[in-house]
């Protein structure tokens, strides 16, 4: 699993913030992510991120403009659990 989140070359506190609640999120559930920190605008352009900061989950935007808290974060990582289950099952 990728987790991006994306902000503003200025936002820094918003930023960390989220950084630290995906960690949470993934300490509290045991589970291994690659977690990056963008502040970059061209990788806000190429996402099409307009406000910030945002969270992206396998390369799809799940939240932007906000932190997210650490329960919405858990919430995010188990309902992409049940999908790729399905997605499995499907095939």
């Amino acid at each position: 699993m990728r987790i991006d989140i994306i902000c503003k070359p200025d936002c820094d506190n918003h930023c960390r913030e989220a950084l630290s609640n995906v960690r949470q999120a993934l300490d509290q559930m045991r589970l291994d992510a690659e977690v990056h920190l963008y502040q970059d605008t061209r990788k806000m352009i190429d996402n099409r991120v307009y406000v910030t900061p945002a969270l992206m989950l396998d390369d799809v935007v799940r939240i932007a403009g906000r932190v997210p808290d650490v329960l919405e974060i858990k919430s995010l990582i188990a309902e992409r659990a049940r999908y790729m289950r399905r997605l499995r099952d499907a095939v």
